[in-house]
């Protein structure tokens, strides 16, 4: 064999070896778990909520699990998700074991959203009331109110006309966590039946245990998951949980 001929398979070689070194897997895809498991009253838009979630999911490049299943809330499952969104869950749906296994996941970095009927859930459970951020305590019938935007910098909030007047099933709370960051506030006088005074919080979030946590008390109607605004108002929440800035 040519001299010649040697060197250019050598080359060939050389150049195939460092093509196959130099290549890099993408980066994995977020991944977030919807949990909508109910022990109470059950919404009628949670299908449509999990349909928005996946449609949300293609569109931005996320890829979505749903569950009504509590047996995944075990540590070596939950390690997957970027975040965990109860989408209006309601009353007891964690047993003690399983309940630990999100305690840990929260405090190893995870993230946490709820929708609406998340702060109906786990009353006795004060470590799940802190980290949602306040429980539900009732509500007046559903109508239209005006919402005030307190932070039109956040990244669920940043498109949203402020004032915003929509229709939809306005908790009151109670037991309201102090270290909350509102971004979203009702006005009680643009409707009847609220219970919390001039400081009525509808959407927040905070940092809590390690982790993150969202929460947004929008959601009650099939309409609003159709609402391009409030649908933008849910990836937000989403990317924050995640841990996007």
């Amino acid at each position: 064999m040519k001299k010649t001929t040697v060197v250019c398979h050598l080359l060939f070689i050389l150049n195939a070896f460092i093509s196959l070194s130099c290549k890099v897997d993408p980066p994995a895809r977020d991944k977030v778990l919807v949990f909508s498991k109910t022990a109470g009253f059950h919404h009628k838009s949670i299908g449509v909520g999990m349909k928005t979630i996946q449609e949300l999911g293609m569109k931005y490049k996320f890829d979505v699990d749903t569950t009504t299943d509590s047996t995944k809330f075990v540590s070596s499952n939950l390690k997957q998700y970027s975040a965990v969104i109860f989408l209006n869950t309601t009353g007891n749906v964690l047993s003690d074991e399983q309940q630990t296994a999100f305690e840990q996941y929260i405090k190893g970095g995870g993230g946490f959203m709820g929708v609406h009927s998340a702060t109906d859930t786990e009353y006795e459970w004060p470590w799940y009331g802190k980290l949602v951020g306040a429980y539900f305590r009732n509500h007046p019938q559903i109508q239209e109110a005006v919402l005030k935007i307190n932070d039109p910098k956040h990244i669920a909030t940043s498109h949203l006309p402020n004032p915003w007047k929509r229709t939809d099933e306005w908790y009151n709370f109670k037991n309201i966590q102090s270290d909350l960051h509102v971004l979203i506030s009702i006005d009680e006088t643009s409707y009847s039946g609220g219970g919390n005074g001039a400081n009525h919080p509808m959407a927040w979030y905070h940092n809590y245990d390690g982790g993150r946590a969202f929460y947004t008390a929008l959601g009650h109607t099939e309409e609003s998951y159709a609402d391009p605004l409030f649908q933008q108002h849910l990836w937000g929440g989403i990317q924050y949980a995640m841990g996007k800035k």
